[in-house]
């Protein structure tokens, strides 16, 4: 087992609905996500991680900024993306931001790059869906140059050459924490093994034992490159309540108005109350009383030999009241009892 378990939450700013049932502002939503940060600093919670998306039903389209105003108002949470859509941004301004953040936060920044599973971006930065792959592939090439701050001299295919050219500001400590977020493909976990970067699993349905392979390819592939071991996390979606019952019925309508509204863009059938539940039982729904949800949580993280385990506790229109007694919940109950289970 890792000897350090770190245990994070996720959100991505979804549109959350006010005490009247209507849709708030997603300039409310996001004051209100920065009071979560807040709180999550407060109660322990060891990672926040803020999502990117470009759609109305997310508020978030620029992490680092809510990151930046999290941080000024924090002291020892770390601060990062879940995911940073690399493909359809620029590798240097990303890192440029995020060192920023790093200043802000006294060290306390990270970055997850990731592909992303929506796809709005490439259209609206002006990005080619056909070259979804290569986009990536060389923007991560020039990332990893630019992570070692020092003049790079590089060059691809997509984007003008650079001729020993300094990217600034550097951070204080001279390491942006960077990791990989793998949707489940071998080549993905091969991809991060090749750069040396920590691998962030989302799984988000199904079965958790679907994804052991991959991290074991992941820790293989590192061992046979010659590299030092690397830490894996798991990202999958979650709501912690009082009581089971409590937890159950306070997720099911939000949950599923935001799965079903996903759904109906990529041809899934909508959710019943049985696909609910049995995703609870058996698939990557993280949902219960504390005692529950620190169970299943341990279970995972001892399946993997996981260094990380983030929850996204937001959940479509789910309250932002519920949402901050799930992260009070979360950081005071499940995370020590989580502790016990795994030391």
């Amino acid at each position: 087992m890792s000897t350090t378990i770190e245990l994070g939450l996720d959100t991505f700013g979804d549109i959350t609905d006010g005490p009247d049932g209507k849709p708030l502002p997603a300039a409310q939503v996001i004051r209100n996500l920065v009071e979560e940060g807040v709180l999550a600093d407060q109660v322990g919670v060891d990672f926040l991680g803020v999502g990117e998306h470009h759609r109305a039903d997310f508020a978030v389209s620029s992490p680092e900024t809510v990151l930046a105003a999290i941080a000024a108002r924090t002291s020892r949470i770390r601060l990062g993306s879940a995911v940073t859509v690399l493909s359809s941004d620029d590798p240097i301004r990303v890192f440029q931001r995020f060192s920023s953040v790093d200043a802000i936060s006294n060290g306390r920044a990270e970055v997850i790059l990731g592909r992303g599973s929506f796809v709005e971006s490439f259209p609206l930065f002006g990005f080619d869906l056909n070259q979804y792959e290569e986009l990536f592939d060389e923007k991560l090439d020039l990332f990893a140059a630019v992570l070692k701050e020092q003049p790079i001299t590089w060059k691809g295919r997509l984007r003008p050459p650079l001729a020993n050219q300094s990217v600034h500001p550097k951070t204080q400590s001279g390491k942006l924490v960077t990791w990989i977020g793998v949707g489940g493909t071998p080549q993905s976990a091969m991809r991060a093994a090749h750069y040396g970067m920590p691998m962030m699993l989302a799984i988000i349905g199904g079965d958790p034992k679907r994804f052991v392979p991959f991290a074991d390819l992941f820790r293989r592939a590192l061992k046979e490159m010659g590299k030092p071991e690397l830490p894996v996390g798991v990202h999958s979606h979650g709501y912690v309540a009082e009581t089971d019952a409590q937890a159950r019925d306070e997720l099911f309508t939000d949950y599923k108005r935001m799965r079903d509204k996903i759904g109906a863009e990529r041809g899934w059938p909508p959710m019943s109350r049985a696909d609910f539940e049995r995703e609870i039982g058996g698939g990557s729904l993280y949902v219960g009383s504390p005692e529950t949800v620190a169970r299943k949580i341990a279970g995972t993280i001892k399946m993997f030999d996981l260094a990380r385990f983030t929850m996204k506790y937001s959940a479509g229109p789910l309250a932002h009241e519920k949402a901050m007694r799930c992260i009070e919940l979360y950081g005071r109950r499940v995370m020590p009892l989580v502790r016990e289970m795994v030391a």
